[in-house]
């Protein structure tokens, strides 16, 4: 199995309301992939409870059935779709580990 954890970080222009309306598409977003998108196990997205000493907004902690299915994620048009139209408008940074467990 392979854990597939991103950081984003907000666009600072974006005001706290616009923020945690983002923040709640996003969540919606890729939550609702899976069983959607073959070799998606599990989808949780934390985007409340973030302590001042954070340096970024949201996280996306994933768990996919192998480094195969990532790819089949990271091209998957329902994946692409929300990452389109929920996530780059909004964001201004990423950050990605993908690890196996």
């Amino acid at each position: 199995m392979v854990k597939h954890i991103i950081l984003w970080t907000l666009r600072p222009e974006l005001s706290e309301e616009e923020k945690q309306t983002v923040k709640e598409g996003i969540k919606q977003g890729l939550e609702g992939l899976v069983g959607k998108v073959p070799g998606l196990i599990e989808v949780k997205v934390n985007i409340s409870g973030r302590l001042d000493s954070s340096n970024a907004d949201v996280m996306l902690d994933s768990t996919l059935e192998s480094a195969e299915a990532l790819k089949v994620y990271s091209q998957h048009p329902e994946h692409v779709a929300v990452a389109n139209n929920k996530v780059r408008p909004y964001t201004v940074s990423r950050t990605c580990l993908d690890f196996e467990i």
